[in-house]
């Protein structure tokens, strides 16, 4: 173990890197049917179930389900064009998402027991709030 502690915000942050970089690389790797799933493997995996149930993230997770579905079922014959604007959704679909669960995310008492934060805490302090970032 490297004794680093790893913040719930870390693991928020992670996720979407994560997912930006499957919508990258599609259509390059795995099947059409698979990408929606694995688009939002690591934020079901590591965020959802140690955040307090908020209708703002899930609505967010359904966004980030609904464009990467558009983008898997956008034609491969399609130009060009369609599969990037499809591909751009996505992204800030993701992008939506992360910044709700960093802006309005609650850490829950599994999450405090883990580590990553304390229960009831922000996922990550206000704008202002936290250390500078360089």
């Amino acid at each position: 173990m490297s004794g680093v502690a790893v913040s719930l915000a870390d693991l928020v942050r992670g996720a979407a890197a994560e997912a930006r970089r499957l919508a990258s690389a599609f259509p390059g790797a795995g099947r059409k049917d698979d990408l929606p799933w694995r688009v939002i493997a690591a934020f079901d995996a590591d965020v959802r179930g140690h955040v307090e149930r908020d209708r703002r993230i899930e609505d967010e997770r359904d966004r980030v389900l609904i464009a990467s579905v558009t983008l898997a079922e956008t034609s491969p014959e399609a130009e060009a064009d369609a599969v990037d604007r499809a591909r751009r959704h996505l992204v800030r679909a993701i992008d939506y998402l992360e910044e709700t669960v960093l802006r309005f995310g609650i850490v829950n008492r599994a999450a405090a027991r883990l580590g990553y934060g304390e229960a009831g805490a922000p996922v990550a302090p206000p704008p202002g709030d936290g250390p500078a970032r360089a």
